[in-house]
């Protein structure tokens, strides 16, 4: 059975409280052998790392997310400091910036953007971009605050910001947005992309692949997720598989195995 990486996975969220063990169980029943569980704001920190030493194959990220802005204060930067010195994580997220949402303050979100980013500077680690309408945004600070790559989380800009990010050490992560038809942009990516740079993900319990339409997405859809990315691009899953998870455990520095 192939082996999946699930580069990004909320399973602490509230969706999963009823069933979070089955859930888990499904996943790791399906090939996918772990999953990095990123954290939201400083709320939460607790319950991803609960989740994480109930299931061997969870891994943690600690970040604040932009699009909680409206809880995160100046001082939980130490507390993020003090979360990754008690518990190491495999990356910094999620963090980033978000121009989609309306009423999200631009210039409060790039403070915190940019202060993690020199956390995770700092802490020698990789980084989980949330990067929704703000590619170029992200980038300039990337240029500027020089980190050990990281993931842009459901990658949808163009070609060239997909090979600026690739320049600057970070892979590309694919999950169910592109298994929509009418996803042409991100399908055509998908094909054209070298896969060296792309990485699976789920975003459970969000971003629904098109076999599930508005339902709870969940990890376990990973497999699937990489069988419709080899039709694409007219590879074996095996192969895609195999890549991916390279990919995966290149970024995060984990060994071949972690289970």
């Amino acid at each position: 059975m192939p082996f999946f990486i699930d580069t990004h996975c909320h399973l602490d969220a509230a969706e999963f409280d009823a069933d979070r063990d089955a859930v888990y169980a499904h996943a790791t029943a399906v090939g996918v052998g772990l999953q990095v569980v990123p954290a939201i704001s400083r709320n939460n920190f607790a319950a991803v790392a609960t989740v994480c030493a109930r299931y061997p194959g969870c891994l943690p990220a600690w970040g604040l997310h932009p699009m909680y802005i409206g809880i995160h204060r100046p001082e939980h930067l130490a507390t993020l400091r003090a979360q990754i010195e008690a518990q190491r994580p495999v990356a910094v997220g999620e963090i980033g910036l978000d121009l989609f949402v309306r009423g999200l303050d631009y210039a409060t979100q790039e403070f915190f953007y940019v202060e993690q980013l020199k956390i995770a500077r700092d802490y020698d680690l990789p980084v989980l971009l949330h990067c929704r309408k703000a590619n170029d945004e992200l980038l300039k600070h990337l240029r500027r605050i020089r980190v050990r790559g990281g993931i842009a989380h459901a990658f949808n800009g163009s070609p060239q910001q997909a090979d600026e990010f690739i320049k600057l050490g970070f892979k590309l992560g694919f999950g169910g947005a592109f298994t929509w038809t009418r996803a042409n942009n991100l399908r055509r990516l998908a094909v054209d992309l070298p896969l060296d740079a792309i990485v699976l993900e789920t975003d459970s319990p969000d971003i629904p692949p098109a076999w599930i339409g508005r339902g709870r997405n969940a990890p376990g859809e990973l497999p699937r997720i990489a069988q419709t990315l080899a039709e694409l691009r007219g590879l074996d899953i095996i192969a895609v598989a195999r890549a991916t998870t390279r990919n995966a455990r290149t970024l995060f520095g984990l060994a071949e195995d972690p289970v």
